[in-house]
């Protein structure tokens, strides 16, 4: 399956074209240059893509490798792998699930479209990218017939609060609005649904390693 949508999005009084693709291997050093400024330090370096896990990416599951466009340069990108993932034994981490990142695991047959990573320049972010990928992939989803699209969701915002509340707590909290959090905000926002809180889930100093586990569930699926 090849996807691809153009739209048009209004940007400082004038409206830009934005392609959503897979992306290709030519795409590769663009992809590393926006982890390394979307990604900068406390977050770990070691995270960033390299180029065999992109070649990866486009080898085992190419449906799940999208890119993001404006006027012709890539500034985002949003990567999944198919799993077999049963809610009653949610337990896991980044590194378990995605393969440290090379996919290697990939299911064909999973029910699960599990998110890898999402990242846009923050240059572009007030384009609203990432809400657009994270539709896209719902497309996919919805196209491949599975249950799910799954992922952790960073909880950054955490370390401010961490000696007056727990990570359960920061996390309700976030849900019901009475917190903001950069990326469980924005996952909420797109329509993704806290299923857990997954501990020691990625090396992350701003989240003290915790993750929320959100998902959006195929609404053609019982």
């Amino acid at each position: 399956m090849t996807y691809k949508k153009q739209l048009f999005l209004y940007n400082q009084d004038q409206n830009v074209e934005v392609v959503i693709r897979n992306y290709h291997e030519k795409d590769f050093d663009q992809l590393i240059e926006i982890q390394k400024a979307s990604f900068p330090p406390p977050f770990s370096s070691d995270l960033w893509w390299s180029k065999e896990q992109l070649i990866n990416h486009v080898s085992f599951f190419p449906e799940g490798a999208l890119c993001v466009e404006v006027e012709g340069k890539v500034v985002g990108s949003m990567t999944g792998l198919l799993v077999n993932f049963d809610p009653n034994q949610a337990a896991h981490t980044w590194k378990e699930v995605t393969d440290n990142g090379y996919i290697r695991n990939h299911d064909p047959i999973g029910n699960t479209l599990y998110v890898v990573d999402i990242c846009v320049h923050p240059t572009y972010r007030k384009l609203d990218l990432g809400k657009w990928l994270m539709q896209s992939m719902y497309e996919v989803v919805v196209h491949k017939g599975l249950d799910r699209l799954l992922g952790g969701g960073r909880l950054p915002g955490y370390h401010k609060v961490a000696n007056r509340m727990s990570a359960k707590e920061y996390l309700e909290a976030v849900v019901k609005g009475k917190l903001k959090d950069p990326v469980t905000t924005f996952l909420l926002r797109c329509g993704r649904t806290p299923l857990g809180l997954a501990v020691d889930y990625l090396e992350d100093k701003e989240s003290l390693n915790y993750a929320a586990l959100m998902e959006w569930k195929n609404p053609f699926k019982n």
